[in-house]
């Protein structure tokens, strides 16, 4: 029996900010709550079951979902919660309507670790016998894959400066993100160290943000109208818990998820017009784009800014895939074009351990 398909009829999403110092976690949530259905033609009462993605760690206690149910619009709902991107949750929705099981999900994830020591977040999930008591981190690993890349590709610290210098204008140019002063190649380069080569302008930037994401069975999408966006392949994938373990030159993991979905969907990441990677730093943003066997030249890569300018930890890539269905349903406000298929790319994990792909077409 084929699988039903499943598609994406409406996001939200709040302005990513380094500090939503006047919102807490349940006002976010409420904002695009609220706002994923206008226009959508579905209201809370359709919906079938609610997926949320946050971080007890982050939230700083445990089961916090629990404090949410009602921003969430769960209430007297099957209600899930995934301690990981919000592009798992997607996964899971996705799985249970393709099972027949339901109609209408709705998936949200969240992050504020502007309340947080993010440090410690990702020294949480660092081996703890070996590596955690040597300062062995997130920002480590991000070193580490950047001197192995740098020595392997020949590039040099000014090429991963530039590549990070372009994202954080595409971000301050289409993304709603709270963006300053646009910093330039010389600026990244300048700014202080995180992990030798790579500056702190070269690492993620932690942000405060919610998104959710309104999915429906193919009847009901086809209903509805209003443009909707098929999810045509999904992967997903686990690489070595011990960091040196792994070559942190391939993303074993990434590579498999990619191929599962292009099996799925029938086309690979190469043959995309729209391309939202999720990474930790520049540089494992430069592997993804390898892993893929991405051209820039050829593909709308990141045009939002992708994670290094606005990186919402557990919403990132639920954040690239709501960013992609944007570019696919309103492709004017990127210049224009017929786009009709885009790939969406989740990160977690120290030194990008797990990654999660999915193809998108309309």
């Amino acid at each position: 029996m084929a699988l039903g398909k499943v598609a994406v009829v409406a996001t939200a999403q709040t302005e990513l900010r380094p500090l939503w110092g006047e919102a807490q976690h349940i006002d976010l949530i409420s904002a695009v709550v609220t706002s994923v259905f206008k226009g959508s033609g579905f209201s809370i009462d359709d919906v079938d079951f609610v997926i949320d993605s946050g971080s007890d760690v982050l939230d700083g206690r445990s089961i916090s979902n629990c404090g949410f149910l009602g921003a969430l619009g769960a209430h007297r709902k099957e209600e899930a919660r995934v301690e990981a991107d919000g592009i798992w949750a997607l996964q899971y929705g996705v799985n249970k309507i393709r099972s027949g099981a339901s109609s209408v999900g709705l998936i949200v994830a969240y992050s504020k670790p502007s309340e947080s020591l993010v440090e410690n977040y990702w020294a949480s999930q660092v081996e703890p016998f070996y590596q955690r008591p040597v300062g062995f981190s997130q920002r480590a690993a991000a070193g580490i894959q950047a001197q192995r890349y740098l020595a392997d590709r020949g590039c040099s610290e000014r090429d991963l400066a530039e590549l990070a210098a372009r994202r954080w204008a595409d971000a301050k140019a289409h993304a709603s993100v709270q963006i300053g002063d646009v910093p330039d190649a010389e600026a990244i380069l300048a700014s202080s160290e995180s992990a030798l080569p790579l500056t702190e302008l070269m690492m993620a930037r932690p942000v405060d943000g919610a998104v959710a994401m309104l999915i429906v069975d193919e009847p009901s999408a086809r209903r509805a109208g209003n443009n909707p966006v098929f999810i045509t392949g999904m992967g997903s994938g686990t690489d070595c818990h011990a960091y040196a373990d792994r070559d942190p030159l391939k993303l074993a993991s990434l590579e498999g998820a990619a191929a599962m979905a292009a099996r799925a969907a029938g086309w690979s990441a190469k043959e995309a017009d729209v391309v939202e990677l999720s990474a930790h730093s520049v540089v494992g943003e430069m592997l993804a784009m390898d892993v893929l066997g991405l051209d820039e030249g050829k593909a709308a890569i990141n045009r939002s800014g992708g994670a290094l300018p606005a990186d919402p930890i557990m919403a990132t890539g639920l954040c690239r895939a709501a960013e992609a269905v944007r570019q696919l349903r309103e492709p004017q406000l990127y210049g224009g074009g017929a786009p009709s298929r885009a790939v969406v790319h989740g990160a977690q994990g120290v030194g990008m351990q797990n990654n999660c792909v999915m193809t998108l077409e309309v």
